[in-house]
């Protein structure tokens, strides 16, 4: 997509939605935005989201409809210095380490009334700047064969099939470098 176009379709994005960490009391439509955006198999439990929007708030950006004050979607993840992505992410919070250099994204989720306006592409630009911002080195995520493509061209690398058996489902791992080595250290 041309650059001045992906622009202006961030500027209204921005015009119509706000981005924000959530809010400890939009856990629970968080986890019901989950419910809808995933599979049974896939999708976060209510306590576990609940859990997560405890332990770390500000790994949540959330997109609110400015008109309704609607959620219409959010990103999520947790904190570690572990370089590759394990099942346990999804199901203990208590693996987040607030200090940690990378991030394993759990969850991009946009509700279908508001797909296919850039909006899921958009909370990942936002995320990795946000996160480049804090020092952090890596985002790391897990999707099946139909959203590769899509990761890929937000900036991820395809690094094969994932040890995750998540869900029952065969996953691949992929990666995007947020925060590289400073070239010049004297500064």
């Amino acid at each position: 997509m041309d650059e001045k176009i992906q622009k202006q379709g961030a500027a209204g994005l921005h015009k119509k939605f706000e981005f924000r960490d959530i809010l400890p009391e939009e856990a629970e439509q968080a986890a019901e935005i989950e419910r809808i955006c995933f599979p049974p198999n896939e999708a976060c439990t209510r306590e576990m989201m609940i859990r997560r929007v405890e332990k770390a708030p500000d790994l949540f950006l959330v997109a609110v409809d400015k008109e309704s004050g609607k959620a219409a979607g959010f990103l999520n993840g947790l904190a570690t210095n572990e370089q590759k992505f394990r099942d346990e992410f999804f199901t203990d919070a208590g693996l987040h380490d607030p200090k940690g250099d990378n991030i394993m994204l759990l969850g991009l989720d946009v509700l279908p009334e508001y797909r296919m306006q850039g909006l899921a592409r958009e909370l990942v630009n936002i995320y990795i700047s946000r996160e480049r911002a804090k020092g952090r080195r890596k985002l790391l995520l897990t999707c099946l064969d139909s959203k590769v493509e899509m990761y890929r061209k937000m900036g991820f690398q395809n690094e094969g099939i994932a040890d995750s058996s998540w869900g029952g489902e065969k996953w691949h791992e992929m990666s995007c470098e947020v925060c590289r080595e400073k070239e010049d250290s004297g500064k």
